[in-house]
């Protein structure tokens, strides 16, 4: 598979991952760490299913279990510590920092062996992030209170998880993308424990809500990881980490086009933000 092609895969999470927050409005009033059981349930049973037909669940025992131990602490950790965040400050403010994780897959992954870091990438990445800031501030933001400093810590956590997840992930080039099946149904089991102990159970309570949750499991939240994946260990990292800022663009307007969010001038700004940072990355990436 060529370095290009692996990135086109891998951006297809972000366009995936941009319907997120349109599935979990409709996926009310399910709980956090239910709905998180519940949807990586699916997207763990889909791939294993995938695995199965495509003869290698052979492959699957050859894993070691320090690789299955890192996949399943990225994924919940990151789900983990982004809703609890969003519980102890305010959403814009902790989603803005939790935000920070395409920056930090610029920045880290000037350490992988082979990579290089330019000035291109970093110039792009503080674009992108300008972008994102101008979406998810531009909601009613508050401004950043001493009061809510444990959930701002939390959201740092988050964006420190899925970035070092991310980069980590291209030093396991051999592992197979299979093998995120089992991180997802790891991460189902420990979400299903954490809601039992947390939360109450509240069910999906309509056909919508239904259909909104399986909608979660099986792209956003199931098959997302898989390209995602292949992404981050065979094609332009850098690049897909500055691409990934498209995610709260393409997530706003999507609530626009469903009526739920309203079109503004901010969502503009931030498109042109957004699309020259990837333009700027993306021609840093292509100089030798």
């Amino acid at each position: 598979m060529t370095k290009s092609r692996a990135t086109a895969i891998g951006f297809a999470a972000v366009l995936l991952w941009s319907l997120l927050a349109l599935f979990t409005v409709g996926s009310s009033p399910t709980p956090p760490l239910l709905l998180n059981a519940i949807c990586f349930s699916i997207g763990g049973t889909l791939g294993l299913i995938w695995t199965w037909r495509s003869g290698g669940l052979r492959q699957l025992r050859d894993v070691p279990w320090t690789t299955y131990l890192f996949g399943t602490i990225g994924l919940f950790g990151y789900h983990a510590l982004y809703f609890s965040a969003l519980r102890m400050a305010p959403a814009a403010e902790a989603g803005l920092i939790a935000y920070l994780w395409p920056l930090l897959i610029v920045l880290f992954s000037g350490l992988l062996p082979g990579e290089h870091l330019r000035i291109g990438h970093l110039f792009g990445a503080c674009l992108g992030f300008a972008g994102a800031a101008v979406i998810i501030a531009g909601g009613g933001s508050t401004g950043f209170q001493t009061d809510h400093l444990p959930g701002y810590a939390l959201a740092l956590l988050c964006a420190l998880t899925w970035s070092g997840y991310s980069v980590l992930s291209r030093r396991l080039g051999d592992t197979p993308t299979s093998s995120v099946a089992v991180f997802c149904i790891a991460t189902a089991i420990a979400s299903s424990l954490l809601h039992l102990a947390v939360e109450d159970t509240v069910w999906p309570d309509s056909a919508f809500s239904w259909t909104s949750v399986i909608a979660l499991g099986l792209g956003p939240v199931g098959l997302a990881f898989y390209v995602w994946d292949i992404g981050v260990k065979q094609g332009d990292i850098q690049l897909l980490g500055t691409a990934s800022y498209a995610a709260p663009l393409l997530s706003t307007l999507a609530l626009v086009v469903a009526g739920i969010a309203a079109p503004s001038w901010g969502l503009a700004i931030a498109a042109l933000l957004i699309t020259g940072g990837a333009a700027i990355a993306a021609r840093a990436s292509m100089k030798t």
